[in-house]
């Protein structure tokens, strides 16, 4: 099964939010990767929308994530939403550690993790975000994977040290590529991919867990992979509904 997922940042007003969410579901009910289940899909609208895009999103098989979380599931934490209420109104993903919240927002490694561990406890799946700063001088992808399978293992740590952790999904991002005009090369994005399932499969714990790629994904890559990469993050590229029926015509292809 190939994964895809939308993350609609701030991008969208409300109106315009629940325009596109209805779109892409129109497009889910029909189209036969979803339909046959050749393709899974997912979408991160804003925290206000989430109830509504869900209702949106009834009966199309499309699975609501949220773009964030607390680590803490209840207190005095103003401006904060808790992984037991994004459980309690249908959220099924939450999206942590991405590049520009550790940017603007100054999340650190112990931050993720705790906020992994909120996921695991709270019954959700972690979108754990992992991506080096720079592009590596060397060719073949070893330095990136060594940076991001040790980001990976960090942002587990706690789940996994208190039994919680299973099943993810990793959202491979190099930084230097995200909001870029292209993505990465096709050859370092496969052996990164390919990395980080080795680096899953030395973790028992995380039995289950799938890998995306994201950084200006878009239509295209799919094919160009040959098969070899298991999902797609997508962000700006996917602000018009064609373009995810697009990539879901490529998954259909295959």
């Amino acid at each position: 099964m190939i994964t895809i997922g939308v993350s609609l940042k701030m991008y969208f007003t409300h109106a315009r939010t629940l325009e596109w969410a209805g779109a892409v579901a129109d497009i889910a009910r029909r189209h036969p990767a979803v339909r046959s289940g050749a393709a899974s899909l997912f979408v991160a609208p804003t925290f206000p929308a989430l109830v509504p895009v869900r209702q949106v999103l009834a009966g199309s098989g499309v699975l609501l994530a949220a773009q964030d979380l607390a680590w803490a599931d209840e207190g005095a934490y103003t401006g904060e939403v808790s992984g037991a209420e994004l459980r309690e109104i249908g959220v099924d993903l939450v999206e942590i550690g991405h590049a520009e919240r550790r940017s603007l927002f100054h999340e650190d490694d112990a931050s993720v993790a705790g906020k992994v561990h909120a996921a695991f406890r709270n019954r959700l799946r972690p979108l754990v975000c992992v991506g080096e700063a720079t592009r590596a001088s060397r060719p073949g992808g070893t330095e990136a994977i060594t940076e991001v399978t040790a980001q990976l293992d960090r942002a587990v740590s706690t789940a996994v040290a208190d039994g919680l952790a299973g099943a993810l999904t990793v959202a491979y991002e190099p930084v230097w590529a995200i909001g870029a005009p292209a993505p990465a090369p096709d050859d370092h994005i496969v052996a990164v991919l390919e990395g980080i399932e080795r680096h899953l499969e030395t973790r028992p714990e995380l039995r289950g867990s799938t890998v995306l790629y994201g950084g200006s994904a878009g239509p295209g890559l799919l094919t160009r992979g040959r098969g070899r990469i298991g999902g797609l993050f997508l962000g700006r590229f996917a602000h018009d509904p064609a373009a995810v029926e697009a990539i879901l015509d490529e998954v259909a292809a295959r």
